[in-house]
């Protein structure tokens, strides 16, 4: 109840006092009430949120040079922290990409190399991150953290695989690669073994689902706000289906092209949902206390329209297109506002920074191939992170040291690019440069040395007699 002067007053009967005594509740529920930053938060450990949203190119938020489809609160997040022009992911596809995010090491190092394929859970293989690996979730779990995902998982399938095993208290998403965004009432195809899931249990959900993905994801840090969490927010827009609401849709009536039209509303919807997130952070006065951080999982697919601007190739190559990724990192009081950062990171990078900032443990055993970035990006360290980023999946492969980057693709020798003047990989200098060209490819083949076999996926073995013509369409 609000009175004249604004200040909100809390009625409860005896019972419900008594309850929410009973429960440990009360100091959670009166600053909120009251409208005072919970006491809990005062000097607490940071907040961890990750945002990795789904098949969103180099050009598709406003920040990164989008000019048609506004996004407002990317924008937002970016203006009040790091922006990133070399953040790359360690795949150009989804499940590899969020295998690495989830350890914080090179996915190829135990195996998870590629895409699972196929939509269910009928692959004829076990598919999943494996046992072997501590996640994200179980190192910040240990260091007393509420952990949480919302969205999509595409990590494994079996019960054992499944989030509420791999170290979150709480999960409501899908476990699968894609998923209608419309219920099947209003339009959407029945989730076939993939369905929406809170906990192990089914649900049917009835709101578009990047909306409830907002909603939910919102609501989880409501209910954490009184103690550190961990929150994996992982929508699974602007993926396909190419799925919008009509109200996004008129938004962009304007956009003469059906397919980037909606798109831009998948888009539009999706930045909404990210601000709804932040906005709860700010309105439960934790926003100071929070470590976010954002990416996307791959380059965008020529499919929906998405755009990676002035990048070569896009979604499943490893061409600047495939793996620079839009990425920010905004932890007021700990990392510059408004920070343009050029050196090459990692979203492997994002495990040992939130450890970093919580005080967490790293098992031993499971050296880290990601480090903490805050030191770099407040100036205590100096130079670049890593000395060498590293990319593969199957035959393809590539190797960034500065602004040199070495790649193949297909067949022949490998090319190389200097990427501080041609960001769009057009010359190749491999003739040119025979040294740089060596020293990258030594660097990459010792990386390559350390590497475990794929445990699924790749290209099928060639026929007798046919060359290999590159890497095979790989699902998505």
């Amino acid at each position: 109840m609000a009175t004249r002067d604004g200040v909100r007053r809390v009625r409860l009967g005896r019972r419900q006092f008594m309850a929410l005594i009973g429960a440990g509740t009360l100091g959670a529920v009166l600053p909120k009430a009251l409208g005072e930053t919970p006491p809990a938060a005062q000097g607490r450990k940071p907040n961890v949120i990750v945002i990795l949203i789904d098949d969103v190119g180099w050009a598709d938020v406003g920040c990164y040079g989008c000019k048609d489809i506004p996004t407002p609160h990317i924008d937002a997040l970016a203006r009040g922290g790091v922006r990133f022009t070399s953040g790359y992911v360690s795949a150009p596809l989804c499940s590899p990409t969020r295998a690495g995010i989830m350890t914080g090491r090179y996915q190829q190092r135990f195996g998870h190399e590629f895409n699972p394929g196929g939509g269910g859970v009928n692959l004829g293989f076990e598919f999943g991150l494996p046992l072997t690996e501590t996640t994200f979730a179980d190192v910040m779990k240990k260091a007393g953290y509420a952990t949480g995902i919302v969205g999509k998982w595409h990590l494994g399938f079996d019960a054992k695989y499944q989030p509420t095993a791999r170290g979150f208290d709480e999960f409501f998403g899908f476990l699968g690669g894609a998923h209608a965004y419309f219920p099947p009432r209003d339009g959407g195809q029945p989730a076939k073994g993939n369905p929406i899931m809170r906990g192990k249990e089914k649900v049917e959900e009835k709101e578009y689902l990047t909306d409830a993905f907002g909603r939910e994801a919102a609501a989880f840090v409501d209910r954490h706000r009184a103690e550190p969490f961990f929150l994996y927010f992982a929508p699974n827009a602007a993926h396909m289906p190419m799925q919008a609401p009509p109200k996004y849709l008129d938004t962009f009536s304007r956009i003469a092209d059906e397919r980037r039209r909606t798109h831009a509303a998948m888009m539009s919807c999706l930045d909404d949902a990210i601000g709804k997130v932040l906005a709860r952070l700010k309105e439960d006065g934790i926003d100071e206390n929070t470590l976010v951080m954002f990416v996307s999982d791959n380059g965008g697919p020529p499919a929906t329209t998405s755009s990676n601007g002035p990048l070569r190739g896009g979604k499943s190559n490893m061409w600047e297109g495939g793996i620079r990724e839009p990425l920010v990192i905004r932890w007021p009081g700990h990392v510059p506002a408004g920070k343009v950062y050029d050196e090459p990171v990692i979203s492997l990078d994002f495990l040992p920074t939130a450890a970093a900032a919580a005080g967490a443990v790293i098992p031993a055993g499971h050296p880290l191939d990601g480090v903490d970035l805050v030191p770099y990006l407040s100036g205590k360290k100096a130079g670049p992170p890593h000395e060498c980023l590293f990319w593969r999946m199957g035959p393809q492969w590539a190797v960034r040291k500065g602004h040199w980057k070495l790649i193949k693709v297909r067949d022949g020798p490998p090319g190389l690019y200097d990427l501080a003047t041609d960001i769009g990989e057009s010359k190749d200098l491999a003739a040119e440069k025979p040294e740089i060209r060596d020293e990258l490819a030594k660097a990459y083949a010792a990386w390559d040395a350390q590497l475990a076999k794929p445990l699924w996926g790749g290209r099928p073995a060639k026929r007798p007699g046919k060359a290999d013509k590159g890497p095979a369409r790989l699902p998505v």
